[in-house]
């Protein structure tokens, strides 16, 4: 299976109005927005007073930095139209989640000037190919090996994915646990790579377990070995009986799952 892994230091989204995360990872509730919507300019919407959101200013000004590099506030007040003290107050909540950084230039007498440009967090909220680079890999791969060298890759990939989860699963203590807490833990992981996972019990004994996003779609519908994979470290995984009934690659809403006890392993209820 080949699925996104989070980049090393790289914090989960965070919703507006969640929980603040950890000290040690950048908030990107500080624009409202989802990842990958930094892609155009500020939209012009105005919030109750006139202004434009805040969400809004903050994209213009990671986008300013990230095309023009580093610049003061005078600079980007110029050129935003905007307060010079406002776009500080932008500045200040960006430098906060770690999406900028400031830089002191000293010129001469007289005080030091402060710059601001993007850091490497902020890579994450522009716009990515990630599906394309993929997609293009897979085929990349056929074109020197084959079909059997594009096996190969999933299946080492599955292996690299199955030890991730053991681990996951060992140190949850989840490794006895009944099924339905393991299809549950199993939805979670999928969940965290953007499959949109839940699961539930089924009224046959069974767990079911749904995909509604297909987070490798264009590789999928290319390379039928991605989804075998996925289904073989499903049932590697759970030590159950994996039946897949729908698959978005094949036109349905969502990859659905029906997930039974094997008679006779240690976890025969759900």
């Amino acid at each position: 299976m080949l699925e996104p892994e989070p980049r090393a230091g790289a914090a989960p989204d965070v919703p507006a109005g969640a929980a603040p995360t950890a000290p040690d990872q950048p908030s990107r509730a500080v624009l409202d927005t989802p990842p990958g919507a930094v892609s155009g300019r500020a939209d012009g919407n105005a919030n109750g007073n006139g202004h434009p959101p805040a969400s809004t200013v903050r994209r213009e000004i990671l986008l300013r930095l990230r095309q023009q590099g580093p610049a003061s506030p005078d600079q980007l007040a110029g050129q935003l139209g905007a307060s010079r003290s406002g776009i500080l107050q932008h500045l200040r909540a960006l430098e906060s989640a770690r999406l900028v950084e400031r830089q002191t230039i000293r010129h001469g007498v007289g005080r030091p000037r402060h710059v601001y440009d993007v850091t490497a967090d902020a890579q994450d909220l522009f716009p990515g190919n990630y599906d394309g680079l993929a997609t293009g890999l897979v085929r990349a791969i056929a074109a020197v090996g084959g079909r059997e060298l594009v096996e190969r890759v999933f299946e080492a990939r599955r292996e690299q994915t199955r030890h991730r989860l053991q681990a996951r699963f060992a140190d949850r203590r989840m490794a006895d646990a009944p099924l339905l807490d393991r299809v549950r833990e199993l939805a979670v992981f999928q969940d965290e790579l953007g499959y949109l996972s839940d699961a539930e019990p089924g009224d046959d004994g069974s767990v079911r377990l749904r995909e509604h996003n297909c987070a490798i779609y264009h590789v999928a519908c290319d390379v039928p070995a991605a989804c075998d994979a996925e289904l073989a470290l499903f049932t590697e995984v759970l030590g159950a009986e994996v039946v897949r009934e729908s698959h978005i690659a094949s036109g349905d809403r969502c990859c659905s799952y029906r997930i039974r006890a094997i008679a006779g392993s240690p976890q025969t209820e759900p």
